[in-house]
């Protein structure tokens, strides 16, 4: 009779799930930032027309004048950060994962064993990491030719609500990109960004814009967006945090929901 011998116990040197997962994740992300960095197409305007708007409309025509409680350089700082946040966000992500999609790409990723998280952590990751880079940029230039002046906790407020606002904002590129075919994607993201963001009053401050514009723009995510920002430089804005918050969420949940929707047809 045969003895039952006990199972051995993992040995020290076995990676744990953690350890796994983190690699994974960690590998995904890196390879989708180089991806991306090789992308000029995506590279170039993401980093670029945020920049060069802020110049001509923050810097050249605005200045150090005052307007809601602070400069015109300090407010469109703010704004134009959203707004640049906001295109690396859909962008990275509507046009991408349609891409993937037509390409059959994003089929041979969920047929592998990669958690399906991963593959949305990367482009997510890749978002915030040039996001990062853009309001860097953003605040060079307004400190060097601005006269813009926050303090430091002000200015690490602003980049960690221009951070985490991406999110929302890759919801919503997640659904385009599950919804829109790849050869339209790019034409259906400017029509959705660019109209929602002029309304918003990221290019022209919002008490600028005509009276039904500031009353339709409280229904746009980027309102609650640029609300949050503004707050962070001392700027005149509309509101609490807490209710930018919770319809920032709100539109999350609400971009999320279709993004699985569209992600479920793929699989009829």
């Amino acid at each position: 009779m045969s003895a039952v011998t006990a199972p051995l116990p993992p040995s020290a040197s076995t990676p744990s799930s953690v350890a796994r997962a983190f690699r994974i994740y960690s590998a995904e992300a890196r390879y989708e930032f180089l991806k991306t960095l090789r992308q000029p197409a995506f590279v170039i305007p993401t980093l670029t027309f945020p920049l060069l708007f802020y110049v001509m409309f923050g810097l050249v025509f605005g200045g150090r004048q005052s307007f809601a409680s602070t400069t015109v350089s300090t407010y469109m700082m703010a704004t134009y950060g959203v707004f640049g946040v906001i295109g690396a966000s859909l962008f990275g992500f509507a046009v991408g994962v349609s891409t993937e999609r037509g390409f059959g790409w994003l089929d041979v990723k969920r047929a592998s064993p990669m958690p399906p998280m991963a593959y949305l952590f990367a482009k997510a990751f890749m978002a915030m990491v040039f996001s990062l880079i853009l309001v860097a940029a953003l605040y060079a230039l307004g400190t060097a030719f601005g006269g813009v002046r926050l303090p430091l906790i002000g200015a690490l407020q602003l980049a960690g609500v221009l951070i985490a606002g991406s999110i929302p904002f890759c919801a919503l590129g997640l659904a385009l990109g599950c919804l829109a075919p790849a050869n339209s994607a790019p034409a259906i993201v400017n029509a959705i960004f660019l109209p929602m963001s002029f309304c918003s009053g990221l290019w022209i401050p919002l008490p600028l814009l005509p009276k039904v514009l500031q009353q339709a723009a409280p229904f746009l995510p980027p309102y609650h967006f640029a609300q949050l920002a503004l707050k962070c430089t001392g700027a005149q804005n509309i509101g609490g945090a807490a209710q930018h918050v919770a319809a920032l969420a709100g539109f999350t949940i609400a971009f999320l929901l279709l993004a699985r929707r569209g992600f479920n047809r793929d699989d009829v």
